[in-house]
């Protein structure tokens, strides 16, 4: 049976190839548009909080949970040092349990300003990152995006080294920054450094496709699914491989994908893909 988060992964994927191929990368449009929107986006980012993220989480929860989430946020909030550590964590295991990340970043960041750990400082960049992919409400996006590339910095402050921030800075620069190109090269850093590093490898196959460089996006996704055979890896190779026209290998990576999923929506989606490729 399939998990709360794989659920949501395998819902997500069907709409995701269009929606990331009709997206521009952040500072490769017009200037005028980012020098515009620069202020609102500074002042978005300081529209939410914990608790306010973890109220509209709740609205799609049942009411039990809810509950039992505010109870323990009551606790932390009196709780101090190691005390309130344990009951943070408490709350973003629940947060992670319900495939909520948003509220799992402003956690982390609360728990790396009392304790910093480098490990919270990439924890709470990951789940910022996590909770604005595909997020349609563009000022919170916005808001998450600069909190990802604060937290990574804070992390790669302690250990400039550190490929998972590295991959996770690199990755919140394409998508919001206006250098998009340093994300790039940071990415590149680490791949050159960990040339099997899945995450790495991952996001710079979805900004190939993204950029419409789907050769290059097949190479990544393919050494992605030797590392970790995915639903989601084996999608993107196939709708890559379907935009070059090798409609033989799209067909046997979208066959690999409702494999792995065993999902009945999934699974109708690549049986009508593959139907048409197959004509």
């Amino acid at each position: 049976m399939l998990n709360t988060k794989q659920i949501v992964v395998v819902v997500v994927v069907i709409v995701l190839i269009g929606s990331l191929l009709a997206q521009p990368i952040k500072g490769l449009v017009d200037k005028q548009e980012q020098n515009t929107t620069a202020a609102a986006d500074e002042s978005a980012s300081s529209m939410f909080t914990l608790k306010s993220v973890s109220e509209l989480a709740k609205q799609g929860i049942n009411n039990s949970l809810a509950q039992e989430i505010t109870a323990i946020e009551q606790q932390a909030e009196k709780a101090e040092g190691e005390d309130k550590i344990s009951l943070l964590q408490t709350l973003a295991d629940k947060w992670d349990d319900l495939a909520k990340p948003i509220p799992q970043g402003f956690i982390y960041k609360e728990m790396a300003e009392i304790n910093p750990k480098l490990e919270y400082w990439v924890k709470s960049g990951d789940a910022f990152r996590e909770g604005y992919t595909n997020l349609q409400d563009t000022a919170m996006a916005s808001a998450l995006n600069k909190m990802a590339i604060d937290s990574y910095e804070k992390a790669l402050a302690m250990d400039s080294n550190n490929l998972a921030a590295k991959t996770g800075l690199g990755a919140a620069l394409v998508t919001g920054s206006s250098n998009p190109m340093a994300g790039i090269a940071l990415l590149r850093e680490v791949v050159q450094a960990d040339p099997k590093n899945l995450d790495a490898n991952k996001t710079l196959g979805l900004f190939s496709m993204q950029s419409g460089q789907f050769d290059k996006a097949i190479e990544r996704f393919k050494t992605v699914v030797e590392i970790k055979a995915d639903a989601e890896s084996y999608f993107y190779l196939a709708a890559a491989y379907e935009k070059i026209g090798q409609k033989s290998e799209a067909i046997a990576a979208y066959k690999k994908s409702k494999e792995i999923a065993a999902d009945p929506t999934l699974s109708q989606y690549i049986d009508r893909q593959i139907e048409e490729l197959s004509k």
